[in-house]
């Protein structure tokens, strides 16, 4: 058996880290400082492991402030909570508002931090601070051909029936300038790069009860929306497969109509355009596609019962159909309580999910095997929600 090594990457900085926090900390007279805590997990050291880690983007509660990165180190099995500010104690406020997206393009990580309005932008090895892009209430952040493109509301943070127009932004990676911009749909959530073609979820939440329902289609070359789809209310995640398919979410209006799960496909193999060819009639909260298996969880609020149902499930996206409707089989998705975030390793199949709970404290993330028996359990920051796989390069 390997013995763990205290000198790997992610782990250089902490016998001097003590040290670093207490000289600064004078300099954060009204912030709460975080210390960066590490945690062995009960999983085999695998100093060659493909992935590296994982990054994990806790939202953290509304004006908190307190949106954070956890990482796991697949390579010598630790968790390392708060990262960033381990990483950056230069940084007052840390990372910020709302963290609501985390992506890696290259050899930079990127984070969506909706309330601070930002993009942070960190070294992917290292989660050091490499700069910052400016866009106002930003959302999403996807990647094509060397340029971001982050949906933002826009407007500010407020429901307002009338909430102003939503936009894309492209970002230029290595210089981080905002080089364009073209407006969509009323408050734009997730976004997909497929071809030359941006597709853009509008939610219109800001303006509930009168949501938004189309898919902004932008032609990427000249920066500029070409057609709105029209799909279902209250449109939140988009995401291909590998047949050139998009899956397209809605949260329906919490009340009379529910969650759904569409597909939209070519109207014919000659034609560029998209149309939604299915209704699946499955409630869907979050989404992640895996070779040709899309691993779903639903959170739905019911109002005369006062309680929400939640429902998991796999379906194959060759045919639409609806493999399980669980993909924990052990019973410990009994433990979950707010299920918050899930992604799928490429290589072993394993499954993560994690868990909200009551928004305002420490959630979790769950480990489960490929046959969904759950593996460990580790303490995150508040509200986990956004992973992203990490290897170098």
């Amino acid at each position: 058996m390997k013995h763990r090594k205290f000198h790997i990457p992610h782990l250089a900085a902490i016998l001097s880290l003590a040290a670093i926090l207490l000289a600064i900390a004078a300099c954060r007279e009204i912030e709460l400082v975080v210390p960066t805590e590490y945690e062995l997990l009960p999983a085999p050291i695998d100093p060659s492991a493909r992935p590296a880690g994982m990054y994990l983007l806790n939202e953290a509660n509304m004006g908190s402030n307190k949106a954070s990165i956890d990482y796991v180190d697949f390579r010598n099995a630790y968790y390392v909570r708060n990262i960033y500010a381990g990483r950056n104690p230069e940084v007052v406020k840390e990372l910020g508002d709302v963290g609501n997206d985390i992506q890696i393009y290259g050899s930079k990580l990127y984070a969506v931090i909706n309330c601070s309005h930002k993009v942070e932008v960190m070294d992917a090895a290292t989660c050091r601070r490499l700069g910052q892009v400016d866009i106002p209430n930003c959302r999403y952040i996807r990647f094509a051909k060397g340029k971001a493109y982050v949906s933002a509301y826009v407007g500010p943070v407020t429901i307002d029936p009338n909430a102003q127009l939503g936009a894309v932004y492209e970002v230029d990676t290595a210089s981080l300038q905002v080089t364009r911009k073209v407006t969509v749909g009323y408050q734009p959530d997730e976004l997909e790069v497929m071809g030359e073609y941006l597709y853009v979820a509008n939610s219109g939440g800001y303006r509930a009860p009168d949501y938004d329902s189309t898919l902004s289609v932008v032609e990427i070359y000249g920066m500029k929306q070409i057609q709105k789809i029209p799909v279902g209310i209250n449109l939140h995640r988009v995401r291909k497969d590998r047949y050139g398919k998009l899956w397209v979410t809605s949260r329906g209006d919490y009340v009379n109509i529910p969650s759904n799960l569409y597909v939209l496909d070519r109207k014919d193999k000659n034609s560029k355009e998209m149309a939604v060819t299915d209704t699946l009639n499955i409630p869907c909260s979050e989404m992640y596609i895996q070779g040709d298996s899309l691993y779903f969880y639903s959170v739905e609020w019911n109002k005369q019962t006062e309680r929400n149902t939640v429902t998991y499930g796999i379906i194959d996206v060759r045919t639409k159909q609806l493999l399980t409707d669980h993909f924990i089989t052990d019973g410990t998705e009994a433990d979950i309580v707010i299920p918050y975030g899930i992604a799928v390793h490429p290589l072993t199949g394993y499954i993560y999910v994690t868990d909200a709970k009551n928004y305002v404290s420490s959630g979790v993330l769950h480990c489960y095997d490929r046959y969904g028996k759950k593996k460990w359990s580790v303490r995150t920051g508040d509200i986990p929600a956004h992973i992203v796989f990490y290897d170098p390069q």
